[in-house]
């Protein structure tokens, strides 16, 4: 086993006094092709270039003296050190670390980034990260070949993000870019790269309490009152219905939400406010207009498009989770031929309930149906106001990698 692993950060500056002395006593170093040709790193010590990581930490785990590895920015920040520091290797490590490349980047556009999320792109999470970018209005991507500021641009077709493109950074050859999501296929990005993706205005407001979205930004509960997106909800947009699609359906960050028959834009919001991405469909104009407004109400990201389902589905990105509002049987059985992880939607009736479920169990989904019933009293009086009562469906898959 190695006698000391020591991690060091490199940013592009000159190495720290500590970097320098642990460099200079290794017997093995492993890094990038660039780290490798460090004027610092020993002649004498075996060298080998960073791959695969958990390759390199069996070597080092099997090599008989002092180990160093160079890696970019912080290597603590989605970097190497996870890995390195897994029980099956064994190894002690100590981190010198640097700025990293997040930081750096928001260095270089002059912008703050505790309000940021940071998501890191590859080929596995390409699809979750572009969904992160479409909830939220500052984002960080870590890209990777494969999956970098081009594709990024290209899977958020119909969705306006500006991109600041970070390449190289730290070295000679760094470059900063500003172009708008649509124009960033058009070019060729050098790796490696991190891209900013900017979704509304930057404000200077004062920061909150905690990195990311503050949470007192947002009204307190789920399911909110129809007072709250101004009265005149649809019969399926009901408190307790909503409540239950949500807890049905689970949206999560990294999620893409279909919500089609959007309504007022109840349900759509409350999706969005989970942090996962919504496109809300209607073939209303108006239902449109009110979900667009209760969007910019309660400040949340969210993609509309008017259009008559289940024609207009099929230039949509994949879903994870589908809430059916309105169009019965076939824009379920559409829906469910995209193979969506959960899906909701309600009936009026205990027959139409029966055609949507035995169209789910077709499709491989395995399906629940409750009849929810609310009775909303007068409590000054303790009289009835208003019932409600709605078959709620739900199917279900088998969970999928990301």
């Amino acid at each position: 086993m190695a006698d000391r692993v020591t991690v060091i950060g490199w940013d592009g500056s000159p190495l720290t006094a500590a970097a320098r002395s642990a460099l200079g006593a290794a017997t093995l170093v492993a890094g990038a092709a660039h780290h490798l040709t460090l004027p610092e790193v020993p002649p004498s010590a075996e060298r080998i270039r960073l791959g695969s990581v958990a390759l390199a930490a069996r070597r080092i785990a099997a090599h008989r003296g002092t180990a160093v590895v160079l890696a970019d920015g912080d290597p603590g920040f989605f970097g190497v050190v996870r890995t390195l520091r897994a029980p099956e290797y064994g190894l002690e490590v100590e981190v010198v670390p640097a700025v990293s490349s997040v930081a750096a980047a928001f260095a270089r556009a002059g912008m703050p980034w505790d309000d940021a999320q940071v998501v890191v792109a590859h080929s596995r999470t390409l699809r979750r990260a572009v969904n992160v970018c479409r909830a939220h209005t500052k984002v960080a991507v870590l890209t990777s070949p494969g999956a970098g500021p081009a594709e990024l641009g290209l899977l958020l077709d119909g969705v306006h993000r500006t991109f600041v493109i970070c390449e190289e950074l730290g070295t000679e050859r760094e470059q900063v870019t500003v172009v708008t999501s649509d124009k960033a296929a058009d070019h060729t990005w050098r790796d490696p790269n991190v891209v900013i993706v900017i979704g509304g205005p930057v404000t200077a407001a004062d920061g909150g309490w905690i990195a990311g979205r503050d949470p007192g930004a947002d009204p307190r509960g789920w399911a909110l009152p129809a007072e709250a997106y101004g009265g005149g909800l649809g019969e399926g947009e009901t408190d307790l219905l909503r409540a239950t699609q949500l807890a049905r359906l689970g949206p999560r960050v990294g999620d893409l939400v279909w919500d089609i028959g959007s309504g007022s834009g109840a349900f759509a919001v409350e999706a969005a406010r989970c942090g996962a991405a919504v496109i809300a469909v209607d073939q209303d104009p108006d239902a449109c207009g009110r979900t667009t407004a209760a969007a910019r109400q309660f400040g949340v990201q969210l993609q509309v498009v008017h259009g008559t389902a289940p024609h207009i589905l099929e230039n949509l990105p994949e879903p994870d989770v589908v809430r059916v509002g309105g169009g019965g049987v076939a824009v379920v059985s559409a829906v469910a031929d995209r193979r969506p992880q959960r899906i909701v939607t309600h009936a009026a009736t205990r027959d139409a309930a029966e055609l949507v479920g035995r169209d789910l169990t077709e499709h491989g989904y395995d399906v629940e149906c409750a009849l929810l019933q609310s009775v909303e009293l007068d409590t000054r009086a303790w009289t009835e106001k208003e019932r409600s009562v709605a078959f709620l469906l739900s199917g279900r898959l088998a969970e999928r990698s990301p």
